[in-house]
């Protein structure tokens, strides 16, 4: 008898309009290589000994079942409390603050709570690889705009993508991958477009305490923009504990009730014992943040400076913990930046991320790679070592 294919059992089609991530794909590949990690974005350096003992007391404390769905209530009050002392923004907590697991829940519940199918959002790229997708699972269109010459914010272009489609923004400042900190005069222009035409601004703001540039610019300062923003925040990079998955977003009182709703369905709940301990964390003074800050620069100079001695061309970034460089001295003949990529993993044991998964053209991105710094001093300066060692043995 002949076996017909089945029309059944396959994948959606909104998951086969999108890979797996390319970062988590690359920390695999590495541990199969033992290379040194520097793809994916977390620290091989440990949390801070408060953090951790905060979250042993309140496993012992017993609070260990369900917190509140949308946030422990001491929480979301240590939320507020933040944004009023570090951003001087007034939130309130019951109303705009919803606890999810993770950034990376936060934006893809934000999104699915606020847009529609057939909403257009407009993305400037390169792009933290999850936006797409997160559209994507909404049932809305990204629409990818590219950044203009060194990787500034093109808000010309983006006025240009505008169609009567559109609804929403997503900006990423300090921004990943490209470490850039748009100025005070590209976030204006941007909340002036984002007022002009009655749209909404995503913001991803989870490497807000990671910047070398000054104070984080939050949109919830700027006139006329607290009705219209989606902060989307999280402990992951502020206190090295991306493991813990303890995000949170700010919304306007109109919308929270649809983030909430979707968050609820899709996790429940973020951990309960260590909601407590960020809520802890998220009263700590300004030494944290300066001791913080100044080590990141340390590593940020050492990765810099190794870079450009192995030959790769890059400029400091300003913020975040990432290094985006232009290897195209470095490559093959006809090669892009993936094969380039596996390449540095077998010749020089060092891991990173192909720049193309950060743009919807994969030739886009084909002269760029990502390196991330967020390691301990003595991994920078050993990943150093064999990219320079590689470089003289290929020369």
């Amino acid at each position: 008898m002949k076996q017909t294919i089945s029309q059944t059992i396959r994948s959606s089609l909104k998951a086969q309009r999108f890979t797996e991530s390319v970062i988590r794909e690359m920390t695999r590949i590495a541990n199969q290589h033992q290379a040194i990690n520097l793809a994916q974005g977390f620290p091989d350096f440990p949390a801070p000994m408060a953090l951790k003992e905060a979250a042993v007391q309140a496993i012992r404390d017993d609070i260990n079942q369900y917190a509140v769905t949308w946030g422990a209530p001491r929480l979301r009050q240590a939320i507020a409390e933040f944004m009023q002392t570090r951003r001087g923004v007034s939130i309130n907590a019951d109303e705009q603050v919803t606890v999810v697991c993770g950034g990376t829940e936060g934006m893809v519940a934000a999104m699915m709570g606020i847009l529609d199918p057939g909403d257009e959002v407009l993305i400037p790229e390169p792009f933290y690889e999850n936006y797409g997708p997160d559209g994507i699972l909404t049932g809305a269109n990204p629409v990818f705009v590219p950044m203009g010459p060194n990787f500034a914010l093109d808000v010309t272009a983006l006025q240009k993508a505008i169609t009567p489609k559109t609804r929403a923004v997503v900006i990423n400042t300090p921004h990943n991958p490209t470490g850039r900190v748009f100025t005070a005069q590209e976030m204006q222009q941007l909340y002036d477009m984002v007022i002009e035409h009655d749209l909404l601004l995503f913001t991803d703001e989870i490497y807000e305490e990671i910047l070398f540039t000054g104070p984080h610019q939050c949109p919830l300062l700027a006139a006329n923009m607290a009705e219209r923003t989606i902060v989307v925040s999280g402990a992951s990079k502020t206190y090295s504990v991306t493991g813990w998955r303890i995000g949170w977003v700010i919304t306007p009182p109109a919308l929270t009730g649809g983030v909430r709703r979707v968050h609820d369905f899709l996790t429940v709940g973020a951990a309960a014992p260590l909601q407590e301990a960020i809520a802890d964390a998220l009263t700590w003074g300004d030494a944290y943040y300066e001791k913080m800050r100044a080590e990141y620069m340390q590593r940020r100079e050492v990765m810099v400076n190794a870079l450009q001695q192995a030959g790769f061309s890059c400029s400091t970034p300003e913020g975040a913990y990432y290094i985006m460089a232009d290897v195209s001295d470095l490559q093959n003949q006809n090669e892009n930046d993936t094969e380039f990529a596996m390449r540095l993993i077998t010749q020089a044991g060092v891991a990173t991320v192909p720049g193309s998964s950060f743009y919807q053209n994969p030739e886009d991105g084909k002269h760029l790679i990502r390196f991330c710094y967020a390691k301990q001093m003595q991994t920078l300066q050993e990943a150093g070592r064999r990219l320079l060692a590689w470089r003289e043995r290929s020369i």
